[in-house]
């Protein structure tokens, strides 16, 4: 997930030449009290007359509560392209307030209620302790993603190379997005210059079961697709997995051994997984079937 600031044009035309998998425009913290108007309608505009090749949109509006966040609201509902980020999310209501807006805005505009989807993003204590609420709270919500930088201030420490200090807040947001069947977003690592870092940070969400990292440079997007995109090894051993579980079934059973290791429906999942994951990433999963190369 790409942040592309609101009041930066040039960034928001170019945008979609980057392979990154969402877009999410910022009308929040990266665009100034000054700037916020003419942002909102930067990103009207870019909604309106670019095409992005069928990435996911989203727009992180600024607080609810205010006059400017209810006006984010009005003006991306109308659009009907992207998906509305609510950030600073505290409680359950908060997203119920959001959804209460946007739904009068698609009633105003004959708008199909609940088309517009929302995403809450947590970045306090109070948030990350009512992880589970939240993600229950809309059946609009399609992901839930920490802001490392707000929760650790909130925490009052700083963010570590090994990140200790999120583990518990990215461990409650994942089990809160698995709970409610929706996507489970970390934060950005903001050193654009330590490639290792980001390197390693994404090995540790996507061993944590993370679907996904916000990122904030398109420098970024190569090594975050590295890491999610399963090796040849990994898509031979998934491949392996089924034919074995195959294998099992003609046999009447529902587990069987392979390379010496049980294999029963967890693994089976998992290995599907892996195999999504590989098709998501472009990768012709048919011809390692066939003893090919990957396209």
């Amino acid at each position: 997930m790409l942040y592309v600031p609101g009041n930066n044009a040039g960034m928001m035309r170019d945008a979609g030449i980057y392979k990154a998998d969402c877009l999410m425009f910022d009308l929040e913290d990266s665009v100034s009290v000054y700037e916020k108007d003419s942002a909102r309608f930067l990103v009207f505009q870019a909604l309106t007359s670019l095409n992005y090749s069928g990435k996911e949109l989203v727009v992180r509006i600024n607080d609810p509560r205010t006059e400017t966040g209810r006006e984010d609201i009005e003006a991306i509902v109308r659009k009907g392209k992207a998906v509305i980020r609510l950030p600073k999310t505290e409680s359950a209501q908060d997203v119920l307030d959001c959804e209460r807006m946007i739904e009068a805005v698609e009633k105003k505009s004959k708008i199909p209620v609940g088309s517009t989807r929302m995403m809450a993003a947590v970045e306090s204590a109070s948030g990350v302790l009512n992880a589970r609420e939240i993600a229950l709270a809309s059946r609009r919500l399609t992901g839930i993603a920490i802001g490392a930088e707000d929760y650790v201030t909130d925490l009052r420490t700083t963010r570590s190379p090994e990140g200790t200090e999120l583990l518990f807040g990215r461990s409650m947001v994942l089990l809160a997005a698995r709970n409610a069947g929706i996507d489970a977003i970390d934060s950005v690592f903001s050193d654009v210059n330590d490639e290792e870092g980001l390197r390693r940070e994404t090995r540790l969400i996507k061993q944590l079961g993370f679907d996904g990292k916000s990122i904030i440079n398109p420098r970024q997007i190569k090594i975050v697709h590295e890491v999610f995109t399963p090796s040849e090894k990994e898509i031979r051993n998934a491949l392996a997995v089924l034919e074995a579980i195959k294998e099992a079934e003609r046999k009447g059973s529902g587990v069987i051994s392979l390379n010496g290791r049980m294999v029963d429906r967890p693994v089976v999942v998992r290995a599907e997984h892996v195999l999504d994951l590989a098709r998501a990433a472009g990768i012709s999963v048919d011809e390692y079937e066939t003893g090919g190369a990957p396209q």
